[in-house]
């Protein structure tokens, strides 16, 4: 992971209180040959997996709704979202992450998913890589209302839906989480519902 290009790097720890927090010192070398001295605040949360569930018979998505703290703190009035069923890795492979996300989630068990990307979110601060997946879904898998673990106080209302609708909100602009417009803009690009 050396790089050619970084030097004297300095960590300091500014939280452990869920995640961790650094901020870090360190000589860049830029492309002009200059070393300059710059300061990042890192935050490392982990790796996440993320999926969209989709129903060709029915034409239908899965999503969830859920409160999210930060974007209540950036103009989302409610801070609710609606999103794909995502979760973070906790040392799990990202298949077995997005399994257990799912049927924990949204109440489906699934065992096929496929891995269509895997990026970083907000690389300028954040360490997480997102792997993207979208997974075919059938009423049979349904083993439980779904919503979340009570240990982890999550309050998810699953959210199944038409793809148009899903299309809609995409378009008007109440799907504003970049999981999901990643992977509804695949099923669109991929036909994979109609």
């Amino acid at each position: 992971m050396a790089s050619n290009r970084l030097k004297n790097i300095e960590s300091k720890l500014l939280s452990d209180n869920y995640y961790i927090l650094k901020r870090l010192q360190f000589d860049y070398l830029t492309a002009k040959g200059e070393w300059v001295n710059q300061m990042r605040e890192v935050y490392d949360r982990g790796d996440g997996a993320g999926v969209l569930l989709y129903n060709k018979e029915k034409q239908t998505v899965i999503l969830t709704k859920q409160f999210r703290m930060p974007t209540y703190q950036n103009d989302n009035e409610d801070g609710l979202l609606v999103e794909v069923c995502a979760g973070m890795l906790d040392k799990d492979n990202p298949v077995d992450c997005i399994i257990r996300e799912t049927e924990e989630e949204v109440g489906y068990r699934v065992k096929d998913v496929k891995k269509v990307y895997e990026a970083y979110t907000s690389p300028g601060v954040l360490t997480e890589k997102m792997h993207f997946f979208i997974a075919e879904y059938t009423d049979d898998m349904k083993v439980s209302e779904g919503g979340g673990l009570e240990s982890e106080t999550e309050d998810i209302e699953v959210l199944e839906m038409p793809f148009k609708d899903a299309v809609d909100m995409l378009n008007t602009g109440k799907i504003v989480d970049m999981r999901t417009i990643v992977l509804l803009q695949y099923a669109i690009i991929n036909k994979l519902v109609d």
